[in-house]
């Protein structure tokens, strides 16, 4: 199992020191996200500053951007890098993608398919010389002519990672992605009884093999030195599964357990308008729910809590900390999965 690093928003001014900092403890590869800053420009700040770090998006949002524009941001992101760029897509809400970025919404599975396809043979024209004549029902790329057309380049297009929660996008993932980026609100038995089934179904269609998909996990994690630390996790973490929890879109995980009114209590309190809810609703995850999303150990005891829990189900592994703590907090989880 791959140990992987997040870049944070709140430490934006020192990507390089802190790549730098990463790769001399051990990490395998750091993800950006797509939240409040853009996923892209972190990880080329870090690559420049590392020679072996993986770099990668946990996720960018696809139907927030055009193809043709994401396709040349991560073609060029590979090339900057070296080989070390791995594209990972996610599709977000229908709100946010017609509301925040104004952009068209439909079935989200359907046209993904298409966004991959369309990356693809975008990407082909580039590195192999193969005309581009992509065309599906939302995305039509026919044209490009030398002076648009960067250079192929020895490294190739990047590896396409899909983020899924539900079992359809899932399968998209096992059919035509090089690796599946598996949500943080998830359980070990969500992802024996769901996830990965769900992924064998896509490989199969597709005639490929397990082998062949990459299957990251970013795991709520609950760790402290002290009872101080302890309790400020556990609290952050509650908030964390709350928050996710009260999303209709993974309700499944929840419904799964037996903790459907769980949810219905969760996403009542986050539609109204109670002044404390956001603390109402953490206060509602019971010290059974935490421990059963989160992986809950002290610092030195985390490697054998991840590898009991998730050893032969994930390829790579990150930790999901929605609280401060220091890198070395988690130093003995590097060292042993290093």
């Amino acid at each position: 199992m791959l140990l992987d690093a997040a870049l944070l928003s709140t430490g934006i001014d020192d990507i390089p020191a802190t790549a730098r900092d990463l790769e001399a403890r051990g990490y395998t590869g750091v993800w950006a996200s797509e939240v409040d800053h853009d996923p892209f420009l972190p990880l080329l700040m870090a690559a420049q500053a590392t020679d072996r770090l993986q770099i990668g998006t946990a996720i960018a949002v696809a139907f927030a951007r055009s193809p043709m524009t994401l396709a040349t941001t991560a073609y060029d992101l590979q090339r900057y890098s070296r080989g070390r760029f791995v594209l990972g897509l996610g599709t977000q809400v229908k709100a946010h993608v017609e509301r925040r970025f104004s952009m068209p919404w439909s079935a989200p599975v359907a046209r993904m398919r298409e966004f991959v396809g369309a990356l693809r043979a975008i990407w082909a024209s580039w590195q192999d010389g193969t005309p581009l004549r992509f065309q599906s029902e939302h995305y039509r790329h026919t044209l490009m002519t030398p002076m648009f057309a960067p250079d192929a380049h020895e490294w190739g297009p990047p590896p396409v990672y899909l983020a899924a929660v539900g079992p359809a996008m899932t399968r998209l993932a096992g059919e035509v992605g090089d690796g599946l980026l598996v949500h943080g609100f998830t359980t070990e038995r969500y992802l024996r009884e769901r996830t990965l089934p769900a992924l064998e179904e896509g490989l199969a269609a597709a005639g490929r093999s397990l082998d062949q998909v990459a299957v990251t996990l970013p795991g709520l994690v609950v760790s402290g030195r002290t009872d101080a630390e302890r309790a400020e996790a556990a609290s952050a973490v509650k908030a964390t599964i709350a928050f996710y929890g009260s999303t209709p879109a993974y309700r499944p995980v929840l419904e799964l357990h037996g903790w459907e009114s769980l949810a219905d209590e969760l996403h009542a309190l986050s539609v109204g308008r109670r002044p404390d809810k956001w603390t109402a609703m953490r206060d509602l995850v019971a010290d059974e729910v935490l421990a059963t999303f989160a992986v809950v150990a002290e610092p030195e005891e985390l490697a054998a809590q991840v590898r009991a829990r998730y050893g032969g189900l994930v390829d790579r592994f990150s930790v999901y900390a929605s609280y401060p703590a220091p890198l070395d907090r988690w130093d003995p989880l590097v060292r042993a999965l290093r």
